[in-house]
């Protein structure tokens, strides 16, 4: 398989995982197999996973995670400043991944494959060809 369509999948499996958990988060995913299923089960989450955090910051950290999620999947969608945003939701995503393991143990982050996740957006971030990507037409027209 060529490194361009590696690199597609990586994107889309990337931003679409992104996506897929800030739709949790507003009760867009069934009940049957939501993981929060709302705002206040993810914020609750947030403060489990950030427990020396003060509580008065926990929903603005829950706010934060979601917007970055939610911006680093659509530039990830379209492919602009691939690399860069590759790198950032890498550093997101073990972020996340070191919390899970401090404050409810190594084995939640594996199961939900968090440090996967985290390996794939540095994996990405080092794919240097451009493939259906904004980046490559804003090099063409630069050029």
């Amino acid at each position: 398989m060529k490194n361009k369509y590696v690199k597609l999948f990586l994107r889309l499996a990337l931003a679409g995982s992104f996506l897929s958990a800030v739709a949790d988060r507003f009760g867009i995913w069934s009940p049957e197999i939501s993981v929060w299923g709302n705002w206040e089960n993810f914020l609750a989450y947030t403060g489990l996973i950030n427990p020396w955090m003060p509580q008065s910051f926990k929903p603005t950290l829950g706010i934060l995670a979601t917007a970055a999620e939610i911006v680093f999947a659509i530039f990830l969608l379209i492919g602009f400043k691939t690399e860069l945003f590759a790198k950032l939701s890498g550093i997101l995503l073990l972020l996340f991944a070191i919390s899970m393991t401090f404050s409810t143990g190594i084995k939640g982050a594996f199961d939900y494959s968090v440090f996967s996740a985290a390996g794939c957006a540095f994996a990405l971030s080092l794919m240097k060809e451009k493939y259906w990507e904004l980046d490559s037409l804003i090099f063409k027209m630069e050029n």
